[in-house]
């Protein structure tokens, strides 16, 4: 139940909402753009696009043609920092939220 009310209270600020659209739009960009270029199904195209900007990489997808090479270091350029900056957010409203909540006395 706290997992869903603050996912609810992440969504009611605004700052946060626009930072969960920017990283959404980025993240479908490179999805889109990987699926035409490289030739990858949808569920590939979104799971490479999000595992580069994660910093994951696991190795199993990596770029074959030339446009897909260039794309990759200017979209690891530009999304790694926003990446980073949404979990980033998730970590202190959590903190924030965790802090803020009522803390019960146990009487045993």
């Amino acid at each position: 139940m706290f997992v869903f009310k603050t996912i609810i209270s992440f969504l009611r600020d605004k700052e946060y909402r626009q930072l969960l659209l920017t990283t959404f739009i980025i993240i479908t960009c490179g999805s889109i753009i990987y699926h035409y270029l490289e030739g990858w199904s949808w569920v590939d195209s979104i799971y490479f696009s999000f595992v580069t900007l994660t910093t994951l990489d696991f190795g199993d997808f990596a770029p074959q043609t030339d446009e897909g090479k260039i794309f990759t270091i200017f979209y690891i350029i530009m999304g790694v920092g926003m990446i980073l900056s949404f979990i980033n957010a998730i970590y202190e409203h959590y903190q924030t939220q965790r802090e803020t909540k009522p803390k019960t006395i146990n009487n045993k």
